[in-house]
């Protein structure tokens, strides 16, 4: 018979599991962790094997194409109205959640000249209506000379109807996506003639950049003879510029007075 533990061998022992992290008593028999959790899995397979079987699960991903969904809008739309509403139901650009308003577009339907902008700013945000601000004021004193003037001869619209975040240039993947309400648009107002105002412009309809170039040389979009020009807010910048931007509006005049 083996004889018990002394009083300071026990301490000795007692001091050894605490320095082990051993600081509570919990069962009074030792337990076989590896053997608990063996039979948790033995008992985890079992329950498996009365479970009846089961196909293979696939999750089926649906991909979105905004350009698509776009263009299958656009072309349902037989009324500028009718178009409105499909912009301002389009959930695709991820514009529309920052912007106050849809801005749609300004001046006479049906107006021989129809002027394409580039994107809302601040003051078109919050009226729901293109060049409103600073720069729209310069558009109206452009066009006053020239005998044109949006409450009685010109169709304004944008690229983007709804404004980039603190003005930025639009993404290509924003200028994709909106482009075919903006073709629709021209379509359904039927203008004789575009004006193409700013590089942004350009970029959508004519599919190039470089607006020193481009401007007053006139060209075709969407079916249309088109003369690019300086946006406004790029004159207010370099006031120099205005020169050219006389002569635009004095090659707009000539084509409209000739009739082609």
């Amino acid at each position: 018979m083996e004889s018990a533990l002394d009083w300071h061998t026990a301490r000795a022992l007692l001091e050894w599991q605490f320095e082990m992290g051993v600081d509570e008593a919990i069962l009074d028999q030792p337990m076989d962790r590896f053997a608990v959790e063996q039979a948790a899995r033995e008992a985890a397979e079992a329950r498996k094997s009365t479970l009846p079987a089961a196909g293979p699960t696939r999750v089926q991903r649906v991909e979105i194409d905004p350009v698509g969904e776009a263009e299958a809008a656009a072309r349902a739309a037989t009324s500028l109205d009718a178009l409105r509403a499909a912009m301002d139901g389009f959930e695709h650009c991820h514009l529309k959640r920052g912007a106050r308003n849809l801005v749609f577009s300004d001046g006479v339907p049906g107006a021989k000249v129809m002027l394409v902008g580039e994107a809302p700013g601040r003051d078109e945000d919050l009226q729901g209506k293109p060049f409103v601000g600073k720069a729209g004021q310069l558009l109206d004193r452009m066009l006053a000379p020239i005998g044109l003037s949006r409450a009685e001869s010109v169709y304004i619209t944008n690229v983007l109807p709804w404004r980039p975040p603190q003005n930025r240039d639009p993404k290509p993947e924003e200028i994709a996506m909106m482009l075919p309400f903006l073709l629709r648009h021209i379509a359904l107002a039927k203008p004789d003639l575009l004006v193409i105002v700013g590089n942004i412009s350009c970029q959508a309809l004519l599919g190039k950049r470089g607006i020193t170039r481009l401007r007053g040389i006139w060209t075709s979009a969407a079916g249309k003879p088109a003369l690019p020009i300086f946006h406004p807010a790029y004159l207010l910048r370099n006031p120099a510029a205005k020169r050219e931007a006389w002569a635009d509006m004095l090659a707009l005049r000539a084509k409209l007075e000739s009739g082609q």
